[in-house]
């Protein structure tokens, strides 16, 4: 496989574990990365990476933690001889794709993840508050997978329901030709659930997430977050990058600064995403997903695509890259 002709794709939120990246600490760089992302972020990174579970599932925390953990996986990467034609990255992830396209520092990269972990969970807990999240409460809002319905399908079914009433329901993350996200308060995320059983979906699976993400409901996130990203300069991409939010090629820095303030109201397009990473990069070899877990590989093969995608989470991860 040559090492030119892959593409990067960096998870998002919910691939964080305990101990990430710190196999990651011998190679060239890493150290450097972990050193700024303590001072920017005010707090020793390794020994947060080292925190456990529930630590790291805060909003807050597993932004910067697992931004730097995808920073690591493509410094890693870069030590193997790696070079990207091009990147993309699932929601969070997103902010290290902009760092590997050049468009943004890595130093602007963890203020602006410092800043919107925080915003977004603040937003959370006002909702969880408003909700009266407390022991023999009712859940607060957040977010739920619908399996087994063609995300088009879904979203025609939002946009119905929607119509007739059923306000604050939202497609969150468009993941697979098999699963989209929605996000919701927690009494239409209950409502939903029956509805989408009885048009047809197998399962609806509540996440374990701080609040209901890429939805307007967390439109305060997006406003408290915006002093921090006009502070921010972005360049135009040096290879191609794709958005969240239309699921396209980003043009020009201009474009990716506006999407990135976008992004944290609207939903993930993934699908579209890899069907446009695939169609625009022709005779790449492989895709590499630089950071923590196999998430993003699964969805890639829902995508039917015949290209590989590979783990390149860890130091042994790299060194398998090809095996199979």
């Amino acid at each position: 496989m040559k090492k030119d002709r892959i593409v990067y794709l960096f998870p998002g939120q919910g691939a964080q574990y305990t101990g990430m990246a710190l196999d990651f600490l011998s190679v060239g760089g890493v150290k450097a990365l972990f050193d700024m992302a303590s001072d920017i972020c005010e707090r020793d990174m390794r020994s947060l990476l080292e925190s456990g579970a529930e630590t790291l599932k805060r909003t807050d925390v597993s932004q910067p933690a697992l931004t730097l953990a995808n920073l690591a996986a493509a410094a890693a990467l870069a030590e193997q001889g790696y070079s990207p034609v091009a990147c993309a990255g699932f929601s969070l992830g997103e902010y290290a794709a902009l760092v590997c396209a050049g468009v943004i520092s890595a130093a602007d990269c963890f203020r602006m993840v410092r800043a919107r972990g925080e915003a977004m969970q603040k937003s959370a807990d006002r909702l969880s508050e408003e909700s009266g999240d407390s022991p023999g409460m009712a859940k607060p809002p957040g977010m739920a997978a619908v399996i087994g319905l063609p995300p088009e399908r879904v979203e025609a079914l939002i946009a119905e329901w929607s119509a007739a009433g059923l306000k604050d329901l939202y497609a969150a993350n468009i993941n697979s030709p098999r699963q989209l996200v929605i996000s919701g308060t927690a009494a239409v995320l209950a409502e939903a659930e029956t509805r989408f059983k009885e048009a047809g979906a197998r399962r609806v699976i509540r996440l374990q997430v701080a609040g209901p993400f890429h939805s307007p409901l967390i439109a305060d996130a997006a406003e408290a977050f915006r002093p921090v990203l006009e502070g921010v300069a972005f360049n135009d991409p040096s290879i191609p990058f794709y958005s969240n939010v239309t699921g396209k090629r980003v043009s020009s820095g201009v474009e990716a600064k506006r999407l990135a303030l976008a992004q944290i109201t609207g939903p993930v397009r993934w699908v579209d995403e890899e069907a446009a990473i695939a169609a625009d990069n022709g005779g790449i070899e492989a895709c590499l997903e630089a950071g923590p877990g196999k998430v993003l590989q699964g969805l890639w093969r829902d995508s039917g695509s015949g290209i590989p995608c590979y783990a390149a989470g860890t130091v042994e991860d790299i060194a398998k890259i090809g095996e199979d």
